[in-house]
């Protein structure tokens, strides 16, 4: 928005007239890793989908539970009020389901050729799963652990769970083996969850692979931080995942419009509930935010026009500015609807003609300020919304009509500079609060000391029997035990993190009848 005046809206490409286009989902999407079927399986089922099958087998496992003990913004044990990693997943499911609905129902080609609601929910529900105790901090530490071993990342980590160590099925059970081999003649066999190609195409955010150690991070630009991607030991099965899904042509860079559809609602999630969470928790206020000193708008400023310019190159340049005065507007535009702001008059050049933009756009108390943060009713009315209205505002982008799967989203660029301003202002305020460092730079603490006691040349045995088990089927092979150390400590909730590391190298005394 520039000096109130709405932007281009995205446009709803027609399809070509005579035009027919091919289906949005083909028989590959359906296969699986293991698609042999055991002599007792029953009959497939016709009243439920593949895709509905990918769902409850996801809902039900033990790596989606654990989402539960995982925080989003604030530690787990703070407040039940807050969202955890389970809360948040629903909510982004919600969200991107409002989504599908919406353009199914707008979009001439998706009209006729619905995008399937449960693939969505089941990207929503997932996206998260991959992400280790202690939030950010605790990926950044695992990474640095296992740096010259693949690396970790929370997105990488996801695909890993679900295709590779949910304890479903194997390459031989239970189609041929009545006895689970994770591990046969030196080979991994772990199949996961079994789920369908275009399952796990939906949650693959960045097909890209990620350096296999820091030389060639480096030789790749890559910063030490954690790289967005998937691990080399998924190479095979990334290229399964693209072939089945958009073809033999199609050799990196794959987004399905499912995995489009989950990133945005994730990132409306992120920018309207975990702001709750922050007017709930005290860290921030809207008099907090619009009041901010011009210094630390302008700091907002430059990191939200490096993303507009990122995601909108196509725009011409008049489109894409963004200065203080945006900004400003941007804010006026997210809570005039609760604070009385005054929008200022403008004169014929587009200048404020009336009023000072600073002292004279808002006329408000800090009482109706904190009645947002500290009224249940305002709060969940405006998130609502604000929610709504960014839903309403994702189109489709481009069509891709011959990969209608790989056609793009995204939102209104007004609302997509909307969600970054407040994606951005929470996380400046919280995340790097010292409130919130203080719990982080423990979390970090304890992942560093319980790996390093765990790599140690018996230290494995401290892990339960399954994990001793997988190490021992590999004896000297170094960056499987590492690997296999990262993936057991990822997989802890944050409260489990703690108490493990309390047993083993804390003040609590040992216990044998803490079960692992």
């Amino acid at each position: 928005m520039k000096n109130g005046k709405s932007r281009a809206r995205l446009s709803n490409p027609a399809i070509n007239k005579g035009t027919v286009l091919p289906p949005l989902y083909g028989p590959g999407d359906v296969g699986r890793v293991a698609s042999v079927a055991s002599a007792n399986d029953l009959p497939p089922e016709q009243y439920r989908s593949q895709f509905r099958r990918d769902y409850a087998r996801l809902i039900h496992s033990p790596a989606f539970r654990r989402l539960q003990g995982k925080a989003q913004l604030f530690p787990c044990q703070e407040n039940d009020f807050f969202r955890n990693r389970m809360s948040h997943s629903l909510e982004v499911a919600q969200i991107a389901k409002s989504i599908a609905i919406k353009l199914n129902d707008q979009h001439p080609y998706f009209r006729s050729n619905n995008i399937n609601t449960d693939l969505v929910e089941f990207a929503g529900l997932a996206h998260d799963i991959g992400h280790p105790p202690f939030g950010h901090n605790g990926e950044e530490e695992l990474d640095r652990q296992v740096i010259e071993h693949g690396g970790f990342e929370g997105n990488a980590q996801t695909l890993r769970i679900l295709a590779r160590l949910e304890k479903k099925q194997t390459s031989q059970y239970p189609h041929s083996d009545s006895v689970p081999t994770p591990v046969a003649d030196g080979g991994d066999c772990r199949l996961g969850l079994n789920l369908t190609y275009r399952s796990l195409a939906a949650i693959l955010k960045y097909d890209r692979q990620i350096p296999t150690n820091e030389d060639a991070r480096k030789r790749n630009g890559s910063e030490k931080k954690p790289v967005k991607g998937y691990y080399a030991a998924e190479n095979a099965l990334v290229a399964k995942i693209r072939t089945h899904v958009a073809g033999l042509d199609v050799t990196e860079g794959m987004k399905t419009i499912e995995c489009a559809i989950m990133d945005i609602a994730d990132d409306i999630a992120y920018s309207t509930y975990d702001l709750e969470d922050a007017f709930k928790g005290g860290f921030l206020t809207p008099l907090s935010i619009i009041s901010m000193p011009d210094a630390a708008k302008q700091a907002i400023v430059a990191k939200v026009k490096k993303r507009i310019d990122e995601n909108y190159s196509d725009l011409p340049g008049h489109e894409r500015e963004f200065s203080l005065t945006e900004y400003n507007a941007t804010l006026r535009s997210i809570f005039s609807g609760v604070l009385n702001i005054e929008l200022p008059q403008f004169n014929g050049n587009g200048e404020v003609d009336v009023v000072d933009r600073n002292a004279a756009i808002i006329s408000l108390t800090a009482d109706i300020s904190n009645n947002l943060c500290n009224n249940g009713y305002y709060r969940t009315e405006f998130t609502s919304e604000l929610v709504g209205r960014f839903v309403r505002a994702v189109d489709v982008w481009h069509l891709d009509e011959a990969r209608p799967m790989l056609s793009k989203v995204r939102l209104s660029i007004d609302a997509f500079i909307a969600v970054e301003v407040l994606k951005t202002v929470a996380f400046n305020a919280v995340i790097m609060s010292s409130r919130l460092k203080s719990a982080e730079n423990r979390g970090q603490s304890v992942i560093e000391q319980i790996f390093q006691e765990l790599k140690e040349d018996d230290g494995y045995l401290l892990m339960p029997e399954d994990w001793r088990a997988l190490i021992e089927a590999k004896p000297g092979d170094t960056e499987w035990k590492r690997r296999a150390i990262c993936d057991y400590i990822a997989g802890m909730t944050d409260a489990y993190c703690i108490e493990f590391y309390e047993r083993i190298l804390g003040r609590s005394a040992p216990s044998i009848q803490k079960p692992h």
